[in-house]
């Protein structure tokens, strides 16, 4: 992250952090343990590296949450905002597809699992000139929170600077 805000204030161009938290993972873990779990992570994860480019970011912050920092994005907000945007409702669009999990045991396939599994994303947006990481989470964290309280699957958008 402070890397990222680096970046953007040596660029002047926004930057943009989506929290996104899995709406449909602990089902799967309760019903077929916590090996359908990882690899339903993993699944996540390929996704998300597909809907970015190579020079934004994807983490895992743990459970079934992740991050995706996405760096130099425009230099004026209402552009940064558009195509942010675009990035996060890709990312809803290709999480909420099927997933195929195909469960071993004792090293060979011994059955398959579909699963369907939407997000929660909160997302905002950083100016250049912000230093805050911590506060820049905070924001889309608590972004993400409302969207899964106003009925998941959905995406959020936190003020700059609020």
């Amino acid at each position: 992250m402070s890397q990222a805000l680096a970046q953007s204030e040596r660029s002047g161009q926004y930057g943009a952090v989506i929290y996104l938290d899995l709406d449909n993972f602990k089902p799967l873990n309760d019903q077929h343990g916590h090996l359908a779990g990882d690899m339903l992570l993993q699944a996540v994860a390929r996704r998300l590296e597909h809907c970015i480019r190579e020079q934004d970011t994807v983490a895992r912050l743990g459970g079934d949450e992740f991050v995706v920092l996405l760096v130099n994005v425009a230099e004026n907000l209402e552009n940064a905002t558009i195509l942010a945007t675009q990035v996060a409702e890709r990312i809803l669009r290709d999480l909420s597809k099927r997933y195929v999990l195909i469960l071993e045991e004792h090293g060979k396939a011994s059955h398959q699992v579909e699963h369907f599994c939407s997000a929660s994303l909160g997302m905002t947006l950083f100016p250049p000139c912000e230093l805050d990481g911590e506060m820049i989470l905070q924001r889309a964290d608590h972004a993400m929170y409302q969207a899964k309280s106003g009925g998941r699957n959905q995406l959020r958008i936190a003020d700059v600077g609020s």
